[in-house]
């Protein structure tokens, strides 16, 4: 029922292959630093859609432009990009 009602808006689901969970881990990571940079850091519990589309919006380019990751060798996605090229 869940899967016709979805189908029904017009949406695509969200689902590993079968037998592959780990199809998910790099989405979950980056929802999970999203909550807990943005939204838990800065109590936004009761928010708009415009509020939730800008955070997100916002925290996508701060992930990309400038967080910088251990495991890129402590530069941000692009910078690390930018020198493989």
């Amino acid at each position: 029922a869940y899967q016709a009602a979805i189908k029904e808006k017009g949406i695509t689901m969200s689902m590993s292959r079968k037998g592959t969970p780990a199809d998910n881990a790099p989405i979950e990571s980056f929802h999970s630093s999203l909550k807990s940079e943005r939204f838990y850091l800065h109590n936004l519990t009761r928010t708009t859609t415009a509020i939730v589309e800008s955070t997100v919006n916002d925290y996508i380019y701060y992930y990309n432009n400038i967080r910088i990751q251990t495991k890129l060798n402590y530069q941000s996605p692009i910078e690390y990009r930018q020198l493989a090229v």
